[in-house]
């Protein structure tokens, strides 16, 4: 079995000020062919799960380029059209093959491209020819457009918000694909369009159980495999919105029907799958009156996992403002501030300007005298089984609160993030994450409490807000019933 595998793709806040190009890229992943390491990562998978068939089935694997860039705003045109020709020409070179295996996130936009993803998998299917499969693994905050559906044999995305599971994924797309590859399969896509926006956490109810009942059904009946297509909120396209996407074996009329009812569950359950937002004042508030801690607090406007710029200071703010110590807080974005601590030194004292850099999404910078506990370089933090660069770390203190500031923008995974930067967090009152909801895996165990912000900040929670331009309606919740009333 001849091989290819690769991955290009990032998440992209069409709402963001910060251009995505290839520094970004470098700052993230980027590895040319054969230059991957030897550790997996999120999009990468993939390539891992090949290489692990390739020792214990004598596949004949072949590596293209590997990129991935932190979310941010669109990617400049001609840093996207080199990376995508680098990869067509890594798979141009490998040719013939009898797999193609990519790892992409599917929220890709640059500019003059809002269908990253539709460009790159027409080109490979150009390339590749008619009997090649092309399986892609997907990010499930994805734009599922017809252009990928018709260049690709099998998608998936990962099936949990957090998504722990892209290992796992990324095998399953091997192993679906090697079977149509040989004939075992026939693999038929389906997709049904829910017409609405959400978000979607997997690891509390309802969508727990609608994930469970969801995954119960593959392996029968002729059913491959069933993803959620979130969507991608923060990303104006045409093809936002959230799609059920049903994979069977030569059953499209059955997978259609399947994909119909699941779509139909979920529709039910529409502004009913995501955390409660409260205001800074209101989460502070309630974390204060919990007996014992930590409470956990996410700082969802300011993830930079959505394409925000993690160096907001709202919460520092206020924490400051009332007086809160016992709290650690990061990673905030502040590469300048960095550079200053390591310059300074472990155990410097020194007066420090932090966050506040990007825009008025951002708030105002915040002046401290602050201790720097902690400084090292080329970071990592865990997520998944695999490494996360946070690029150089300092961490300091100022008025009882322990900030671990960082140059590569990222969002919070793990509680290593501070553990392995010198903070303590048993006798923490308060830690403060710049995430949505991957660092719950990691933080839920050890917190008292989960304790969600909507705003103020770059990634609004209310969608009906956002200045949409491309999106096709009816759609909820701009519309109130957008599927009105159909029944099957």
């Amino acid at each position: 079995m001849r091989v290819f595998t690769g991955t290009l793709g990032t998440e992209t806040n069409t709402f963001s000020p910060i251009p995505t190009a290839r520094a970004s890229f470098r700052d993230t992943m980027l590895f040319h062919a054969g230059e991957h390491p030897d550790r997996p990562a999120m999009f990468t998978a993939p390539l891992w799960a090949a290489r692990e068939r390739a020792r214990t089935r004598g596949w004949q694997v072949i590596e293209g380029l590997c990129a991935f860039a932190e979310p941010a705003g669109p990617t400049v045109r001609a840093d996207y059209e080199a990376l995508r020709d680098e990869l067509l020409g890594d798979l141009r070179r490998a040719l013939p093959v009898d797999m193609v295996l990519l790892g992409m996130h599917g929220a890709m936009v640059a500019h003059g491209y809002d269908d990253c993803e539709g460009d790159i998998l027409a080109r490979v299917r150009a390339l590749a020819g008619p009997k090649a499969v092309v399986g892609v693994e997907l990010d499930p905050h994805c734009h599922l457009s017809q252009t990928m559906l018709d260049s690709a044999d099998v998608i998936l995305c990962f099936k949990e918000y957090p998504h722990t599971d892209f290992l796992a994924r990324g095998a399953e797309l091997a192993d679906l694909c090697a079977d149509a590859a040989a004939g075992r399969i026939r693999p038929v896509m389906s997709v049904f369009d829910c017409r609405m926006i959400g978000i979607y956490h997997t690891a509390r109810e309802p969508m727990r159980g609608f994930v469970d009942r969801m995954t119960a059904l593959e392996g029968k009946d002729g059913v491959l495999s069933i993803s959620v297509a979130h969507t991608f909120p923060w990303g104006d396209v045409a093809d936002l919105g959230t799609k059920i996407l049903v994979v069977t074996d030569g059953r499209a009329a059955a997978g259609a029907a399947l994909a119909e009812r699941l779509g139909r569950e979920l529709y039910a359950l529409r502004g009913k799958t995501s955390a409660r937002y409260f205001t800074i004042d209101q989460a502070l508030d309630r974390a204060l009156a919990i007996d014992g801690g930590p409470v956990v607090i996410a700082d969802s406007p300011d993830n930079p996992g959505g394409g925000a710029p993690g160096d907001a200071t709202f919460v520092l703010s206020a924490l400051l403002a009332r007086g809160i110590g016992k709290v650690a807080l990061g990673p905030l974005w502040d590469p300048q501030a960095v550079r200053f601590c390591h310059d300074a030194g472990q155990g410097a004292q020194l007066p420090l300007r932090i966050g506040g850099k990007t825009g008025p999404m951002s708030g105002e910078p915040v002046d401290l005298e602050v201790e720097v506990r902690h400084v090292a370089r080329a970071a990592t933090q865990q997520f998944g089984g695999a490494p996360s660069p946070l690029g150089d770390v300092a961490t300091i203190r100022a008025a009882g609160i322990d900030i671990v500031l960082n140059s590569v923008r990222t969002q919070a995974f793990g509680t290593d993030l501070f553990t392995g930067n010198g903070v303590t967090l048993g006798d923490k009152k308060l830690i403060v994450v710049k995430s949505s909801q991957h660092f719950h895996a990691a933080f839920a165990p050890l917190a008292k409490a989960v304790l969600h912000i909507g705003g103020p900040g770059a990634i609004a929670t209310d969608f009906t807000a956002l200045p949409y331009r491309k999106a096709r309606r009816p759609l909820w919740p701009f519309d109130p019933d957008p599927l009105g009333g159909m029944r099957p």
